[in-house]
């Protein structure tokens, strides 16, 4: 199968002539015939011809730009089939942030990422499902249907990200790109055994991406190994005129710089994120991480991060007060939206975050969790500040039957307890797949590093896939 290959190897094998786009256009469209009425991970689904028609266009020009004189315009996603979360506004095509409330918004503009793709040459193929405006962690609180995981379709895919990484692990497409408020790229990707890059706040634009807690929203790939989460990355990132938060530091070849020596590295275990409430097969496979890049040189060392109690009540305080704000664009009495098509989730959060924000609480609660936020940053730099990396696992459990989180409001905020400390700092955290349960669903671990560190994250991780194959495993899904 031409999808179980890497990104590099799908661009060398394009310009070589072994195969072309529209070899890949067909095989992602003819694995969506065969797997996606069984995980529904799509809510869009570009039409084939459309897509077949930019692949005919992008082989004619790889023929020509792929000369051995003019390599170097050959970009590496040229011809190179992917998909959105249905966060972000793509041009003429439906967007909907998986709520009715958007049910038939055509936008009339493109986010920035989505630009930077296009020019790259790499092919649209569809906009993905989700939790409704990045609401949920098990992409259950979608209208369009719940995403099922493919390695147990009795289970949840993760959230609110699970369509993006279900196409991934399924090869409905080579690579998707998604975005993480709270471990909407780490946790789908941690259930599904793909891999996923939640980069350092301002990494990536956000422009053109519906926000939810626009603080904390980050914009990151999804794909099956970390070479080409860099090979994304550095096609998406940068500054952009159009989002005042992103950054101007140079992007580096994040793809060229994944070879790097790890006896000077040292990684930290954060004892507080290995406690209670861990499933011990989970615990054993991320401890297990550690010990594998030991043998590679790196050196291990316990920390302590004692502040991480709080990570919970501060996102679950500051995220809503922001999307409450965010979603009064779509107000009823103002625009003429039916409120009934917010989902239970959106309404719990809208009424959460209104109460923070109003009068006479503002200061026991918004105020009060932004000035625990200071400290999580400053615990953040403690912490690495004696060692390179943290590694942490990225849910507590596995992924649970449908309906128990949905059942259970406060335990669908307990399963992002590793996940939502990370972007109220803005530091990045790379999701790799590192074991199997006994009864054979995925576990992911998450490494975490400095802002803007993400060549580090990406070396490390890329190094950790060199010794190992989970990452190449794949659902077998009966057709």
């Amino acid at each position: 199968m031409l999808l179980d290959k890497t990104i590099l190897e799908l661009a060398t094998g394009l310009r070589s002539g072994e195969f072309t786009s529209v070899d890949l256009v067909n095989e992602c469209y003819d694995n969506i015939a065969k797997y996606n009425d069984k995980v529904n991970a799509f809510i869009t689904i570009i039409p084939r011809e459309t897509a077949l028609k930019q692949a005919q266009e992008i082989d004619c020009k790889l023929k020509i730009a792929c000369l051995p004189a003019r390599q170097e315009n050959c970009k590496l996603l040229a011809g190179i089939p992917f998909v959105l979360k249905d966060c972000f506004c793509t041009e003429g095509i439906k967007t909907t942030s998986a709520s009715k409330v958007l049910e038939n918004f055509i936008p009339p503009y493109s986010a920035t990422i989505y630009k930077k793709l296009l020019d790259a040459g790499a092919i649209l193929i569809g906009k993905m499902n989700m939790d409704a405006w990045g609401h949920g962690g098990s992409s259950e609180n979608t209208d369009f249907g719940s995403v099922k995981n493919p390695w147990d379709t009795t289970r949840v895919a993760g959230g609110s990200g699970g369509g993006p990484a279900v196409a991934v692990a399924t090869r409905m497409c080579v690579f998707a790109v998604g975005e993480d408020t709270g471990g909407s790229i780490r946790n789908p990707a941690g259930w599904t055994n793909t891999t996923g890059l939640k980069v350092t706040y301002g990494r990536v634009s956000r422009y053109g991406a519906i926000a939810y807690a626009s603080s904390f929203d980050t914009v990151g790939p999804v794909a099956k190994t970390v070479e080409d989460c860099a090979i994304i990355l550095e096609t998406i990132a940068g500054v952009d005129k159009f989002d005042a938060t992103s950054s101007p530091n140079p992007v580096p070849q994040y793809s060229k710089l994944l070879n790097k020596n790890l006896s000077e590295i040292t990684i930290g275990i954060p004892k507080e994120f290995y406690g209670d409430g861990l499933d011990l097969e989970i615990k054993e496979k991320v401890l297990q991480v550690a010990a594998d890049l030991k043998k590679s040189g790196a050196k291990i060392k316990e920390i302590s991060m004692p502040l991480f109690d709080l990570c919970l009540p501060v996102y679950y305080l500051i995220a809503p007060s922001e999307t409450s704000s965010n979603l009064a664009r779509y107000d009823g009495i103002r625009y003429g939206n039916n409120r009934d098509n917010f989902t239970d989730e959106t309404i719990r959060r809208i009424l959460i975050g209104t109460y923070a924000l109003s009068a006479g609480y503002y200061d026991a609660y918004y105020k009060k969790a932004q000035q625990v936020r200071t400290l999580f940053i400053e615990e953040y730099q403690k912490a690495l500040s004696q060692c390179d990396i943290l590694l942490q696992p990225i849910m507590p459990n596995n992924p649970p039957k449908f309906g128990q989180l949905l059942s259970d409001p406060l335990q669908n905020l307990l399963a992002d307890i590793y996940t939502v400390s990370q972007n109220p700092v803005g530091v990045p955290s790379l999701a790799i797949p590192c074991g199997f349960t006994k009864s054979g669903l995925p576990i992911g671990a998450q490494i975490i590093g400095k802002m803007f560190s993400e060549e580090l994250l990406l070396s490390i991780g890329h190094e950790y896939q060199k010794l190992t194959d989970f990452h190449t495993k794949k659902p077998n899904l009966q057709i």
